[in-house]
């Protein structure tokens, strides 16, 4: 068994996109997080989201670039990028409702799905697919 020093606590997620404050500013109207910081040069911001951080970066920038390789883009409607951001809500539809008023796209209404969950799909200002869901129910036995 590890030690706790060797476990590991999920920190960050990094979302690369076109305008860091553009997307800090929308993301904080659209689906109603707090912006933890945004630096001066807007290219790093950040969101609370309780233990783990929603970070925005720039697609391309010499630092990452150069070190782990270009971000890739989608290049249609028909692709998306190869990571979805999922948020839990008590009342899906109205913050799948705020979502949209917000910028949003609807891409599918919130829907009861057979696993437990209501969920709904929309995309950012980047093309971003975002899940809104409600947490799993858990069946009783």
């Amino acid at each position: 068994m590890a030690s706790n020093m060797m476990r590991p606590a999920f920190a960050y997620t990094v979302v690369y996109v076109k305008d860091v404050a553009k997307s800090v500013e929308f993301y904080s109207r659209a689906f109603g997080h707090n912006v933890r910081r945004l630096d001066e040069s807007n290219r790093w911001g950040e969101l609370e989201s309780g233990q783990t951080t929603i970070a925005f970066t720039p697609l391309h920038q010499h630092e990452t670039d150069d070190l782990t390789g270009k971000v890739q883009s989608t290049h249609s409607a028909c692709e998306r990028a190869p990571i979805e951001v999922c948020f839990c809500y008590p009342d899906v539809d109205a913050a799948f409702k705020r979502a949209v008023e917000n910028g949003a796209v609807a891409v599918s209404e919130p829907e009861d799905k057979e696993w437990g969950q209501k969920v709904g799909y929309v995309r950012d200002i980047d093309g971003i697919v975002v899940r809104i869901g409600s947490h799993v129910k858990s069946h009783a036995s």
